[in-house]
């Protein structure tokens, strides 16, 4: 059975303000879901419809490197300074790239790994002159941004005793929080890991008993009466699905196991202020919860609760919080447009059926939602819980599915788009 997973979700917080190729600036993507791990892009002045065949293409990489191509890979796009980074299988191996930003020209390849069949699932994680990437193997490594040589690296099996809570691979895309890279092997004795971001060496290992092993998401960052926490979607076991651990010393704060089922738990956790709004596929369902101070921890009180099968859930395709609503594809294997009031737990509009396509893979920008679809339809669609508004869509090259699950970036006037064997650049830029 293919994979139906894409990376999910983590963070990346980096300073410097220079302008050089190596800088972090408000003008990047450093890693999955952006810099804020929301898939809420910065960029304004942005058009508000497109031709009827799509905007216009600045270039196509596979294009600029004649032969070469980014390979097979679920993987999708981080941005920092003058570089593009993802990930891809070529043959017998599994790459991580770097493109130039202007030109979609290949600046390097290197191998991290063996070809997994059907390629990489993590976003590599930029943080100044380092570059961070997880294979489907567990093979995790810290790559040098100018020329992509590995610093150092682990393996989540051999290192940690790491498992997955089912068969389709390691898929988290690296958090970067201050000196820490947090990542998630999924065993009883580290179900997350804290590493020093420049060594490689361990900082704190989570014990969760019982975790059930990793899922396919990502850690997201969540502070809530002083406590600093790391959130994750885990496997199904007794202490499993969304938990928290402590920031600084890995400590087993609190968890919730409604969320979780026995398949694959994907979607990125969506945090606001003290709220998480969590949601998994195959028929579980969707909740909001409110994360209470307790004595020198957190608990959590669990405000509402959706039925999947009736009501709503997000397989793989991702959520995004603007404003006080969630926007996102409802369905299992499917894409089906809703607008769910945060706090209410009410749907303002959708699930819309029939939706443009299936598997919706979901970012925002200048008031709008981007949504990439299974079948390589992608459509723009007005963010506002007034109702349901397409402004346009066009359909991608036919290459660019099997199936169509990378999610997409918008940033500074550009929407990349990454399929199987390609990555393409889109003028989106009012003129």
């Amino acid at each position: 059975m293919r994979s139906r997973c894409l990376t999910l979700v983590l963070s990346c917080l980096s300073i410097g303000l220079a302008a050089d190729s190596l800088s972090i600036s408000a003008a990047d993507w450093p890693c999955w879901r952006g810099p804020k791990r929301d898939n809420i892009s910065p960029d304004t002045g942005l058009l508000k419809s497109w031709p009827k065949d799509g905007p216009k293409l600045l270039w196509s990489a596979s294009a600029v490197n004649k032969k070469k191509s980014v390979g097979v890979g679920y993987s999708s796009v981080s941005i920092a300074g003058k570089r593009i980074f993802t990930m891809g299988d070529i043959g017998k191996d599994g790459f991580v790239f770097a493109y130039d930003r202007a030109s979609g020209k290949e600046l390097w390849a290197t191998r991290v790994s063996a070809n997994l069949g059907d390629g990489p699932r993590c976003t590599p994680t930029v943080d100044g002159e380092r570059v961070y990437a997880l294979s489907p193997h567990g093979d995790l490594v810290c790559l040098g941004v100018q020329k992509g040589e590995i610093q150092w690296s682990k393996n989540f099996e051999k290192d940690f005793q790491g498992k997955m809570m089912s068969g389709w691979k390691f898929s988290e895309s690296p958090l970067v929080d201050g000196d820490k890279l947090i990542c998630t092997p999924g065993a009883d004795e580290a179900a997350l890991v804290a590493l020093d971001k420049v060594s490689g060496n361990v900082i704190w290992k989570a014990k969760i008993p019982q975790c059930g092993g990793a899922a396919y998401s990502s850690p997201v960052i969540a502070e809530v009466g002083g406590v600093r926490q790391y959130l994750n979607l885990i496997g199904p076991g007794k202490n499993g699905g969304l938990v928290a651990v402590d920031a600084n010393t890995g400590k087993f704060l609190w968890n919730y196991r409604r969320v979780a089922n026995g398949t694959a738990n994907i979607p990125t956790p969506l945090v606001k202020g003290d709220l998480v709004f969590t949601s998994t596929g195959y028929n579980t369902g969707a909740a909001l919860l409110q994360m209470v101070p307790s004595g020198d921890g957190v608990r959590i009180v669990e405000k509402y609760w959706l039925n999947g099968r009736d009501e709503l859930q997000n397989h793989h395709g991702g959520m995004v919080l603007v404003g006080d609503h969630v926007y996102g594809g409802h369905g299992h294997d499917d894409g089906q447009p809703f607008c769910l009031n945060l706090t209410k737990g009410t749907l303002a509009w959708g699930p819309i059926d029939p939706s443009p396509g299936r598997s919706a893979a979901v970012t925002f920008a200048d008031g709008h939602l981007y949504f990439r679809f299974q079948n390589n339809m992608l459509a723009l669609i007005e963010a506002t819980p007034k109702e349901y508004r397409v402004k346009s869509q066009f359909r991608l090259p036919k290459e660019m599915s099997n199936p169509g699950w990378q999610h997409p970036v918008v940033l500074d006037g550009r929407l990349y788009v990454r399929g199987n064997y390609q990555l393409l650049c889109y003028d989106v830029k009012q003129k």
